[in-house]
C-alpha cells in the first residue's frame, strides 16, 4: 500500500506526459510538421535508454516526446538544427539528418572541411543546409581557420560570397588572420534575413562576435540583429562591397579562381560561398507576374498601408507576410492559397491567422489559384473552376524558391540529392 502512494503519482504524471505529446504528435500531423524539409533529428530505438535529455534541452519543444520510455519524433520540421539533442544523448542515440527515406534533400557535394569537389571553393551556412544563424557562424569561422594567405598580393586569398551570418563569421575569421580578403554581398548587410518582414523574430543563440561584441539573447528582431551586424562590420573595418552581383567563379588551372560580377572582376586563391539556397524566387506562370506590383519578399509592411494587398502562399513566410500587412491602418489583405487548408505552419501562425481571419483583418481564399494580374485588379479561380475578381494594388507571391543549380553548376560543383543523410556524411559537422 505505501509503495502504491508513492508509485502512483508518477505514473499518473507519466500517463498524462505521454498523453500530451500524443496529443502533440496528431497536431504535428494535421500541420504537416511531421515531414521535415531539411536537417532534423532521428533517433536509434535500439540505442536509446529514456534519459529525456533530448526533450528537455530542446528550446523548440515538441520536436522530440518520450513514449513508454522511449524518445520519438513529434515535430521534425520544427528543428531548426541547433543540435542540443544530439550532445545531451548520452548513448550517441540521436542523428541530425538531411531528408527522409522517401523525401530527399539537394545538397551541395561537400567535404567535412566544407570544401566542394573544386579544390579551394567553400560551401558555408544555409547554402550547405545549415540555416541556424549560430551553426552558421560556426562554419564560416572553421571553413577560414583552415586557409592560409598567400604570397602574391595580386591575387584575393579569399573572396567570400555574401555577407549574412556564414559570410560575415567568414569575413570576421579572415580579418583575424590577417588574410587578403574581399566579401561581396548582392543585397547588403545581412544578407537573407533583410527580406524578413520588419520586426520578425529571429531565432538564435548567444555567442561571441569579436572581443566587444556578443549576441547575448536567443531571440532578436530583425532590425536589432541587422544594426548589431552592421556595427560589428564598422567595428572591425571589414572589406564589404554591398549591392553588387557574383555572376561567374570559374577556377584557371590549379593557380587561382576568376571571378565577375556586375560591376567587377576578381582573382582569389580561395572562394567561399555564404548564400542562401533560395536562389531564385519561383513563380507561379501567370499573365500580369511580371508587373512592378508584384514583390517576392515584404521587407517594410508600413509601406503599403492603406492598400489592398493579395499575399499567394501556403507557409510560414505567406502567412506572417498577411499577418504584418494586415496590421498596418486601413489595410486590405487576402490570402489565397490553392488547397483547403494550410499545412506545415507553425501552430503559432496558425493561431494568430484564425485570429486574424475572425476579426476580419485577413480575407482567406482557400482552394483558390491566381490566373492574371492586371491594373486595379487580380482574377483567381476556384476549385470548381469559377473566376472571382478583387481590387488590388499589390501583390505578394511567397511560392518558394530553387536551389541556385544553375550558378553551383557553372561553378563546377556538384550537386547530390539525399535521403535521410547524416550531418558528418555530407561535411556538415
Amino acid at each position: 500500500m505505501l509503495a502504491a502512494i508513492f508509485v502512483l503519482p508518477y505514473v499518473v504524471r507519466m500517463v498524462r506526459q505521454e498523453r500530451a505529446v500524443i496529443d502533440a504528435q496528431a497536431e504535428s500531423l494535421e500541420l504537416g510538421l511531421y515531414r521535415p524539409a531539411s536537417l532534423h533529428p532521428v533517433v536509434n530505438p535500439d540505442q536509446c535508454i529514456g534519459t529525456g535529455n533530448c526533450v528537455s534541452v530542446c528550446p523548440e519543444k515538441n520536436v522530440l516526446g518520450l513514449i513508454s520510455g522511449q524518445a520519438i519524433p513529434v515535430s521534425p520540421a520544427r528543428c531548426i538544427g541547433h543540435g542540443l539533442c544530439e550532445r545531451s544523448c548520452p548513448v550517441d542515440a540521436i542523428q541530425l539528418v538531411f531528408g527522409t527515406s522517401k523525401r530527399g534533400v539537394d545538397l551541395p557535394r561537400i567535404k567535412e572541411n566544407f570544401e566542394t569537389n573544386v579544390p579551394g571553393l567553400f560551401v558555408v551556412g544555409e547554402l550547405g543546409g545549415m540555416g541556424l544563424i549560430r551553426n552558421a557562424f560556426e562554419q564560416g569561422r572553421q571553413c577560414v581557420e583552415q586557409i592560409t594567405p598567400e604570397l602574391n598580393s595580386e591575387i584575393l586569398d579569399l573572396l567570400i560570397v555574401g555577407c549574412g551570418p556564414a559570410g560575415l563569421a567568414a569575413a570576421l575569421e579572415a580579418h583575424r588572420k590577417g588574410l587578403n580578403y574581399l566579401v561581396i554581398e548582392k543585397d547588403d548587410i545581412g544578407g537573407t534575413v533583410l527580406n524578413y518582414p520588419r520586426k520578425k523574430l529571429v531565432m538564435t543563440e548567444p555567442m561571441r562576435l569579436t572581443d566587444a561584441t556578443s549576441m547575448t539573447s536567443r531571440e532578436y528582431l530583425k532590425e536589432e540583429l541587422l544594426q548589431l551586424w552592421t556595427g560589428v562590420v564598422e567595428e572591425c573595418g571589414l572589406q564589404v562591397q554591398v549591392h553588387e552581383m557574383i555572376h561567374s567563379v570559374q577556377k584557371v588551372g590549379a593557380e587561382y579562381f576568376e571571378i565577375t560580377s556586375s560591376t567587377n572582376s576578381y582573382r582569389a586563391q580561395n572562394v567561399v560561398l555564404a548564400i542562401g539556397r533560395r536562389g531564385i524566387p519561383r513563380k507561379i506562370g501567370v499573365s500580369g507576374e511580371n508587373r512592378p506590383n508584384v514583390f517576392y519578399s515584404l521587407k517594410d509592411p508600413s509601406h503599403f498601408s492603406g492598400d489592398r494587398i493579395l499575399v499567394v502562399g501556403g507557409g510560414d513566410s505567406a502567412v506572417e507576410a498577411a499577418l504584418s500587412l494586415c496590421g498596418e491602418a486601413n489595410t486590405g489583405v487576402h490570402l489565397s492559397y490553392r488547397r483547403d487548408s494550410f499545412s506545415r505552419i507553425k501552430p503559432d501562425n496558425s493561431a494568430r491567422l484564425d485570429e486574424a481571419v475572425q476579426n476580419g483583418r485577413v480575407q482567406l481564399m482557400l482552394q483558390t489559384n491566381v490566373t492574371d494580374i492586371s491594373d486595379g485588379e487580380v482574377t483567381l479561380e476556384g476549385e470548381d473552376g469559377t473566376e472571382l475578381s478583387i481590387s488590388n494594388d499589390f501583390v505578394f507571391i511567397f511560392a518558394g524558391g530553387t536551389l541556385p543549380t544553375g550558378f553551383l553548376n557553372d561553378c563546377g560543383i556538384e550537386i547530390d540529392t539525399v535521403f535521410g543523410a547524416n550531418s558528418s556524411s555530407v561535411g556538415l559537422n
